[in-house]
């Protein structure tokens, strides 16, 4: 990849700082997807010898990009193009593929498992259902586009469903097809770390940090309709919300 074909060469007797003006054409080629995200950058070596300067400049200007979150060093490999920040809102109740639809980003599941089978004794107390009450379970990995966001476990009370086999693409939109879609939800966030077996499923290093998000979905009725817990990855979201005084 030659970037002074689209860009032309640094500007020496201009006097904004070089490893600025490097950084520009970087962040330049970035934005107009020259480089795309997941794909790397030259190397330190290679952008000197083209843009004829020190590599001490070229790592300066590498340095500015890392530290807005544009690109990742990724021991061994290279440095890397990010992909954008997702941010989750906690002050709307939305499902994962309205999000990322909302970001133009491109949602689908892989299923890892939907059964059926007596509740345990977390489901029941998440669920406030009795010992022995059927409740259906759907484990899934999310996604945007082609990259891996996140793990779900979803719990929900068979008497919100006709059986496991109604969800297809979208757990909700089987919900609102049985008239029994959450109407407002109680949600709660902490950081993780990811198993080893978890980082395998996504793609990512054992003991990455993670935010999991368990939520409990209501009827307008006041029974519960969901209970799910999602693992998403640390470095793809930011969780917001709006707070009025």
């Amino acid at each position: 990849m030659s970037l002074i074909e689209h860009v032309g060469p640094l500007q020496k007797d201009d006097p904004t700082p070089l490893y600025l003006q490097l950084q520009k054409i970087l962040r330049d080629a970035i934005e107009s997807q020259v480089v795309k995200a997941d794909e790397a950058i030259p190397t330190e070596r290679d952008l000197a010898e083209e843009f004829d300067v020190s590599r001490i400049t070229v790592r300066k200007a590498i340095d500015g990009l890392v530290g807005d979150g544009i690109v990742a060093r990724r021991r061994g490999a290279g440095t890397f193009v990010t992909r954008p920040r997702v941010e989750k809102s906690f002050s709307k109740l939305t499902s994962f593929s309205e999000d990322m639809i909302s970001r133009g980003r491109r949602p689908h599941s892989e299923w890892v498992s939907k059964t059926m089978g007596s509740v345990t004794p977390e489901e029941a107390l998440s669920l406030g259902l009795s010992p022995g009450s059927l409740v259906y379970r759907f484990h899934r990995i999310r996604y945007a586009d082609d990259t891996s966001m996140a793990l779900e476990y979803a719990t929900i009370p068979a008497y919100c469903l006709p059986s496991v086999e109604t969800v297809g693409a979208s757990l909700y939109e089987a919900l609102d097809a049985a008239g029994h879609l959450p109407v407002r939800a109680l949600q709660r966030l902490r950081a993780i770390a990811f198993s080893a077996e978890q980082a395998e499923i996504l793609g990512i290093e054992p003991g990455s940090p993670g935010l999991l998000i368990e939520r409990r979905g209501f009827l307008a009725d006041g029974r519960t309709a969901e209970y799910t817990q999602s693992l998403y990855r640390g470095d793809s979201y930011d969780v917001v919300a709006e707070l009025n005084g």
